[in-house]
């Protein structure tokens, strides 16, 4: 196996099959559905951006890996999860170079999302696109619940202003986000706003 040809598909399946599982059932979120609506928001977003394909094969492993790390932990799982890919990818023919781009876009999703390059913005943007999407009341509650779960969030009073703080704080980085998914999220943090202020 020649350094710089890596496996991707094998590095895939192997990626998928870990999560599949080890993953708590307690991550109502952070699951394997989470997982996969990421890598399709970061596929529409990197062909609007008209990522090269060497460059998204190369996402898609980030993206895979981006929640691997809550296996282990729940805080700084983004860390771990790095640990997994210079563990793992070496097997596939990732080169160090690779690695560590991964392992950048990976951590382009701890928050506050601090995202460097192109691939960094879109997996930002991807990790969060939910927020913008009609979808997004379905799945906050879910998040709402693990945080419960893991003691991340007690009162039921405090999830609101939680939300409201976070989206006041949030950005997208990429062309396509803020023109798709940007309108919707300002609309649904006013909506968290008219909520809280009705209580």
């Amino acid at each position: 196996m020649k350094e710089g040809k890596p496996e991707y598909a094998q590095a895939e399946l192997f990626i998928v099959s870990m999560l599949e599982e080890e993953l708590s059932p307690a991550l109502l979120y952070h699951n394997m559905d989470h997982t996969l609506d990421v890598l399709d928001a970061a596929m529409k977003i990197s062909a609007a951006e008209k990522v090269p394909e060497e460059e998204v094969r190369l996402l898609r492993i980030a993206v895979l890996f981006h929640d691997a790390g809550f296996i282990y932990v729940y805080k700084h799982h983004e860390e771990t999860g790095c640990e997994m890919a210079r563990e793992y990818l070496p097997r596939f023919g990732f080169s160090n170079a690779q690695i560590v781009q991964v392992c950048e876009m990976i951590m382009s999703t701890k928050i506050p999302q601090k995202p460097k390059s192109l691939l960094d913005q879109i997996i930002a943007d991807a990790d969060l696109d939910y927020l913008g999407r009609k979808d997004v009341y379905m799945i906050a509650a879910k998040l709402h619940e693990e945080m419960r779960l893991h003691h991340e969030m007690h009162a039921v009073g405090q999830w609101i202003p939680f939300q409201i703080k976070f989206l006041k704080q949030h950005q997208y980085f990429t062309a396509y986000s803020r023109n798709l998914r940007e309108p919707y999220k300002n609309h649904y943090l006013q909506q968290l706003i008219d909520q809280l202020n009705t209580q």
